[in-house]
């Protein structure tokens, strides 16, 4: 029997564990990182994180916790929260608040001036719950038009004068700003968040990309044109869901898979960018009305979409 020499035996082992780190290069699923948003699993986050280590994931969003949006709760329960995160050995990927979705306040009403004052005190809490809970990345919008309305154009130059206000108060914090744009906000589309960031350069201002939300706020196609029309460079977080369109044309979320979103083309123009952040479910759907059922059926879907990356 003929003998492998020690060097051969390095040698060979060398050899494969390049071509083991190869064909890991080249697994989405080892580039892709998924997460959850835990209240669309429970609203009490150690069930929440009991599904998502039953699942694999090492990731979450986090937005309500029992019951209350985390920037509503006391400090006692959000060290509660981080103890429960290290515990069940997951990192949170970005704090989500409701810091600027609310009508664009008049600044030059006192209304207006108090009302604006609540958004920059609750910047401070998210400011302080993200430390706690250890992320520097916090989403939040760029305000609300009235429910039935368009959006007034003249109102932009405002909105952008605010969203950098606020981008610069995150940097002298440490912190960054991911905006989401949503059907209802001055930023609901791709087209909208285009222009945002055009106008915003600050390094503490990036996006929370939901194509499903550019779908719903009227965008024909949030994939891949209006994907395409984005600085890759400053997304720095993602949700994804699914949606259809019914046969009486209502818009409606489904699961991931059983709609009409390209998960597939979207994931492979993400990592062909560059993108290293989190791909975040964001279920917003229930199955015979539990969120749970609803969250498992979508992830199940969302990775088997990563799968064919």
């Amino acid at each position: 029997m003929a003998r492998t020499s020690r060097r051969e035996f390095v040698g060979s082992g060398l050899a494969l564990s390049a071509g083991l780190a190869s064909a890991l290069a080249n697994d989405s699923s080892s580039r892709i990182r998924l997460a959850v948003t835990t209240d669309e699993i429970d609203d009490d986050l150690g069930i929440a994180l009991d599904f998502l280590g039953r699942h694999g994931l090492d990731h979450c969003e986090i937005r309500h916790l029992w019951g209350k949006y985390n920037t509503s709760l006391p400090i006692e329960k959000i060290r509660h929260a981080k103890a429960l995160l290290t515990d069940a050995g997951i990192r949170l990927a970005i704090l989500d608040t409701g810091f600027f979705k609310v009508p664009l306040p008049d600044s030059k009403s006192a209304d207006g001036a108090k009302a604006l004052k609540k958004q920059w005190d609750l910047l401070d809490r998210a400011f302080e719950r993200a430390e706690l809970l250890d992320t520097r990345l916090i989403r939040t919008f760029a305000f609300t038009y009235p429910r039935g309305g368009q959006p007034d154009p003249a109102a932009y130059p405002g909105v952008f004068e605010l969203v950098a206000e606020s981008a610069e108060r995150a940097q002298r914090a440490g912190f960054r700003l991911a905006v989401e744009n949503v059907a209802g906000s001055y930023v609901e589309t791709a087209a909208n968040a285009a222009e945002m960031l055009a106008q915003v350069r600050s390094p503490a201002l990036g996006l929370t990309w939901d194509p499903n939300n550019s779908a719903r706020a009227g965008d024909d196609e949030p994939f891949p044109a209006g994907y395409e029309s984005l600085d890759s460079s400053r997304i720095w977080h993602v949700h994804v869901r699914d949606y259809r369109r019914t046969a009486e044309g209502e818009f409606e979320w489904c699961g991931v898979g059983d709609g009409e979103f390209d998960h597939v083309g979207q994931l492979r123009a993400l990592l062909k960018d560059g993108y290293d952040g989190v791909v975040s479910l964001e279920t917003h759907y229930t199955i015979e009305g539990s969120k749970a059922a609803a969250s498992e059926h979508s992830l199940k879907g969302l990775q088997a979409a990563v799968r064919r990356v």
